[in-house]
């Protein structure tokens, strides 16, 4: 358990469902929302007994965190910074909405120690915001910005989605300009994507869904690298871009296939060995978790290929790619042994790039991430290889 250095914390509640989203959300209803914090706070005093716990990133999403009334919030961010060393934390970071906060959230945040916010503006369109079930306007993002940086958060990261329905390129550009005129120091975008269970993927299904056409989602991509860059935000991962320094630690968690805990309703943990999902509907989750304080819906062991094959779809989402030298120590075995077929076919076709230290995808190969991720699944030849320790056929 030493080796695990990041925690998420799921809040589930949403004052509004919005058209897009397929996280473990409900609407909030207080009563519900005090049980859920009793339940969460039982769940982590079962599998982390005692106090002051070393943590180097922790992370609270949703849902939308800050629909918790003030009394649960404090209640929340209270018992954390008991469980947790929150003084010796790297990153301590909470999901907020625009318009979702007032004084009195905003200096609870920042009394309790959060260091980073991650702000879900998504579009700086009031009619798209509209189209998306998003509660909030434009108007609410800069005061919100306004409210944040009046009590000295600096560290804040703006969400943006694009490819939405009926956006032109024009108005992409338009909106991550606006976007951009905060001089935030991180950005994180993803192009929409439709997700079963909701409602923009029943109108896709009836056809009244209108996407951007494919180019038109490549050509936005393309000025999103292109502006970021010329505004000095370097892209360090396949959807994130930041001032240097100011990079997610939390997400590199992720992206570096390290250990978590994943606390929560529907929430996921990564153990030595082993991944951990929670049970998702809430009235099970609060049974659970009050009474075994082990809300647990399955426990998947983690083979050594399976590891190897998340470490490169993840490790190849980062800028940097697959460090060789980190992979070697990691696992044994040589990535460009291992996969020195599928690597020099990707070369060829010019999705990747190798150096001497790292395997990168190139400008193309971050256009068509999904595509050379799956040419890095290994077949049963290559597991009875790795069973026997031995890299490939070739020798190391």
């Amino acid at each position: 358990m030493n080796k695990v250095q990041s925690v998420y914390i799921h809040i589930p509640f949403c004052r509004q469902i919005c058209h897009y989203c397929d996280f473990v959300k409900f609407f909030y209803n207080e009563q519900l929302a005090t049980e859920y914090i009793e339940a969460l706070i039982n769940e982590m005093n079962v599998l982390l007994p005692g106090a002051n716990h070393k943590m180097s990133t922790i992370y609270i999403g949703g849902g939308t965190p800050t629909a918790l009334n003030l009394v649960q919030l404090e209640t929340l961010l209270s018992f954390l910074n008991e469980k947790f060393d929150i003084a010796g934390c790297d990153e301590f970071s909470i999901e907020v909405n625009p318009g979702d906060i007032d004084e009195q959230k905003t200096r609870l945040l920042k009394h309790y120690g959060i260091n980073r916010i991650s702000f879900g503006v998504q579009v700086m369109d009031d009619e798209m915001l509209e189209q998306l079930g998003r509660v909030h306007r434009v108007k609410d993002v800069y005061d919100t910005v306004d409210l944040l940086q009046k009590h000295h958060f600096t560290n804040i990261s703006l969400d943006l989605i694009y490819a939405l329905p009926h956006q032109t390129v024009e108005q992409f550009n338009k909106s991550l300009l606006e976007a951009l005129s905060f001089g935030l120091p991180h950005y994180s975008t993803y192009a929409l994507q439709i997700e079963p269970k909701t409602i923009f993927y029943q109108k896709h299904k009836k056809g009244k869904l209108h996407r951007p056409a494919e180019d038109d989602e490549v050509t936005m991509y393309e000025i999103l690298k292109s502006t970021m860059k010329s505004h000095g935000i370097e892209q360090y991962e396949i959807s994130n871009f930041s001032v240097p320094g100011f990079e997610s630690k939390h997400n590199l968690t992720y992206w570096s296939n390290g250990y978590y805990y994943g606390f929560g309703a529907g929430a996921h943990g990564y153990l030595p060995g082993k991944r951990i999902t929670n049970i998702r509907p809430l009235p099970l989750y609060v049974k659970k978790a009050m009474e075994t304080g082990r809300p647990i819906l399955e426990i998947d062991e983690i083979s050594k290929k399976e590891r190897i094959e998340e470490e490169m779809f993840l490790g190849l989402r980062k800028i940097r790619g697959i460090d060789k030298a980190h992979f070697h120590e990691r696992f044994g075995f040589r990535a460009e042994v291992l996969y020195k077929r599928e690597i020099e076919k990707l070369i060829k076709s010019g999705l990747l790039h190798e150096n001497e230290t790292a395997i990168q995808l190139t400008d193309k190969g971050l256009l068509l991430g999904n595509r050379v991720f799956e040419k890095f699944l290994l077949d049963e030849e290559y597991e009875i290889l790795i069973k026997n320790n031995k890299a490939s056929r070739h020798s190391v």
